[in-house]
């Protein structure tokens, strides 16, 4: 009888092989995992609706709404696709790919962003697509709460200002139709998109980031008159949100 043993050499290859297979099947299980979830969260549309009027000329009528909450269903392909010629079902596909990996691109910037601010997941989905949403791009928009609110939804200032964007009641008046309520005002989605309208139209009007901010920090009236006097209106507030931001501010048109 011939007796066979392992040699040291064998056994630390087979073990380097099973940690192969095992990187293998947690690396096709996690990324099985991030596709079911980023199929449920579509990508946000960039803003692509009329410029937001300028700060001298806002009025009542801009009606604001929370996003819709996410499908919860997977993507199947429809009956017609399936009884679509081959060529045509290859294209489907390909379409089909393109937007999975928009929408891994999407959640690899949220899960970015969350992780570099600390923020919980679902709070950095909101900030993220509201940015986009109202043409904000979202990297400042985490600056901008981060500075107004600390990522605190029940943040309310000295001077009355409410929520993750500190926005005063009387200017969200202007982006709000209906009773708005200071209670109404906390909520998440609502502040989100009332304080990144109001910033984009700032950016708008004054041309300048930096502007646009001591406006939402100081307001017009300070700013405008340290401007009409040729003092410069900076506070340090501009430094604290934009300090090493290499952006221009807003996305789309």
């Amino acid at each position: 009888m011939t007796h066979t043993t392992s040699t040291p050499y064998a056994r630390r290859g087979e073990q380097a092989r099973k940690r192969r297979r095992n990187r293998r099947l947690l690396l096709a299980s996690g990324l099985t995992a991030t596709v079911m979830v980023s199929a449920r969260h579509p990508e946000p549309k960039l803003a692509t609706a009329a410029p937001v009027k300028p700060l001298a000329s806002l009025v009542r009528g801009h009606r604001l709404a929370a996003p819709e909450p996410a499908s919860e269903r997977l993507y199947a392909p429809s009956p017609a696709l399936l009884r679509a010629p081959v060529a045509v079902r290859g294209l489907a596909a390909v379409a089909d790919s393109i937007g999975t990996a928009q929408r891994l691109r999407r959640w690899h910037r949220v899960y970015r962003l969350a992780g570099h601010y600390g923020v919980a997941p679902d709070l950095a989905v909101a900030i993220h697509d509201i940015a986009l949403a109202e043409g904000i791009e979202p990297d400042l928009g985490f600056r901008l709460v981060r500075a107004e609110s600390e990522f605190n939804e029940r943040a309310t200032s000295p001077v009355g200002a409410v929520g993750l964007t500190q926005v005063m009641p009387a200017t969200a008046r202007f982006f709000v139709t209906g009773k708005l309520t200071r209670r109404r005002l906390y909520d998440r989605h609502l502040n989100l998109h009332v304080g990144f309208r109001y910033l984009r139209g700032l950016i708008r009007e004054y041309k300048s980031l930096r502007l646009a901010l001591l406006v939402y920090n100081r307001g017009p009236a300070a700013v405008d008159r340290a401007l009409k006097n040729g003092d410069d209106p900076a506070n340090g507030y501009e430094e604290v949100v934009a300090k090493g931001y290499e952006g221009r501010g807003v996305v789309g048109r």
